[in-house]
């Protein structure tokens, strides 16, 4: 059964994707590699990504996660993440589903379900990135998703409908305490979602972590230990990667300012950023901002 829905679902992946990887349902995406590359950053959303064909490697922070044929992750905290395909080659690319996970949808579906519908909670912390085995019942859901791309009559109709039927296989599922968390605005990993929304809008300007412990309602102690978990970083070196790719985005249409992007990401001192970027990206940031113009790198 799972083996016929895997191809099945490799070839509704293959006939839809489009180069901007988005599809006529709203929140699904499809994405096609042909081939390993460099590692790239970006922010992960909160997302729920399964592989059809091939393998990724994510980093986050001091952790790495792979994930393959038949796998899903979920993010249920939009986090800075490295992602590098590692198994895709010409005429056998990496292919891969993913739908955006929104809280008030779960919500939802939390004030819907009924007593003993949903699995007790454990009440502790947990890491904002998970990977587990897909079940039959979500990937045949996501498969029946899909179908619906070749149906346009019946999409509008069915497509919000499948969709809380795979919101809730995952709820229910291995990483469900996770997901269903996204639904709880004062649970705890409502209150480090408000923390890293708010270090990311104020990215630029000096912070004390006290200050980021008293917007999550948590000791200094307690948030530190919450936000390592959930982002598998501090809230400073959360602070660093959102700086450094924002930096990164600034360069792509500004090469040669790399002092002045520098400041605009709120580093004072160049050398120190230019150490951190290539501490991240590989490179400095003048030789990286050539290489993703498409520029030949100076000798």
């Amino acid at each position: 059964m799972v083996l016929m829905s895997l191809d099945e679902l490799r070839d509704l992946l293959e006939r839809h994707v489009r180069p901007d990887l988005t599809t006529a349902i709203d929140g699904v995406r499809i994405c096609r590699i042909d081939h390993a590359a460099s590692p790239v950053s970006a922010m992960s959303g909160t997302v729920l990504a399964i592989i059809a064909q091939g393998g990724k490697r994510l980093a986050l922070g001091d952790r790495v996660y792979e994930y393959g044929v038949g796998q899903y992750l979920v993010a249920s905290v939009d986090l800075p993440v490295t992602g590098q395909t590692v198994d895709a080659a010409p005429g056998r690319p990496e292919l891969g589903f993913g739908m955006a996970l929104e809280p008030a949808a779960v919500a939802e579906l939390l004030l819907e379900a009924g007593p003993g519908d949903l699995p007790r909670s454990a009440g502790d912390m947990r890491p904002g990135i998970a990977v587990s085995d897909a079940p039959d019942e979500l990937i045949d859901a996501v498969v029946r998703l899909l179908r619906l791309l070749d149906q346009p009559r019946d999409r509008r109709t069915l497509a919000p409908l499948i969709k809380r039927e795979i919101l809730w296989r995952l709820m229910t599922g291995e990483q469900g305490e996770a997901v269903r968390r996204l639904g709880l605005a004062d649970g705890g990993l409502g209150h480090i979602t408000r923390a890293v929304r708010w270090i990311r809008e104020n990215y630029t300007r000096p912070f004390r972590v006290e200050e980021a412990a008293r917007l999550s309602g948590m000791s200094v102690s307690a948030f530190h230990r919450n936000f390592h978990t959930v982002t598998a970083m501090s809230p400073i070196q959360f602070q660093k990667h959102i700086r450094l790719q924002a930096a990164r985005l600034l360069l792509a249409n500004s090469p040669h300012d790399v002092t002045g992007v520098g400041r605009r990401v709120g580093y004072d001192n160049p050398s120190q950023f230019s150490r951190e970027y290539r501490r991240l990206f590989g490179a400095p940031p003048s030789i990286d901002a050539r290489r993703m113009r498409g520029e030949a790198a100076l000798p």
